[in-house]
């Protein structure tokens, strides 16, 4: 069961850059490039609540629920 990540989506909404988001967090550029990717396997509540701070957003934004149908019609697009 796919959990997809719209860190993309909130980023664009704010007019923030993934740079401006990596110095605001104080996380580095690749580390949160994997999270905007979809490709990380895990992250830490602590980096999710400092998100959710600096994009004035709910956890919820940035993490969705798909199902497995709707993850793959998604992704052969």
């Amino acid at each position: 069961m796919p959990i997809v990540v719209n860190l993309d989506v909130m980023l664009a909404r704010r007019k923030m850059s993934l740079t401006e988001l990596s110095e605001r967090l104080g996380i580095t550029i690749s580390n949160v490039s994997i999270l905007k990717s979809g490709k990380a396997k895990a992250i830490r509540f602590s980096t999710l609540e400092a998100i959710c701070e600096v994009l004035n957003c709910q956890p919820g934004d940035i993490l969705e629920y798909m199902s497995v149908e709707d993850y793959n019609k998604l992704t052969r697009s």
